[in-house]
């Protein structure tokens, strides 16, 4: 484990960082003490995809509990949609 003072890791960040993304933990000080610790992400004991997320009720899929919700403008899968949205909001 390395120390590195608060001015020459501001210096020369991009180095400390490919050393950190390697895998190696540098300590921050500051006048002498130790005030931080930097160390790459640990991994991730779970996926966190979108489904997994939504399972866990963080994030909604977009679908609601009735199909109908929401009225349909028809434009959805139409070729041209883009084009036939600008004209209808112009007139």
């Amino acid at each position: 484990m390395r120390a590195v003072g608060v001015r020459e890791l501001k210096a020369r960040l991009s180095h400390y960082l490919r050393r950190i993304k390697a895998g190696e933990r540098v300590l921050v000080t500051e006048r002498g003490q130790v005030i931080a610790e930097l160390a790459p992400p640990a991994p991730l004991a779970e996926p966190y995809g979108l489904a997994r997320l939504a399972e866990l009720a963080t994030v909604s899929d977009g679908e609601g509990p009735e199909p109908g919700l929401y009225a349909s403008t028809g434009l959805a899968s139409a070729a041209g949609t883009a084009a036939r949205l600008v004209d209808l909001e112009r007139g």
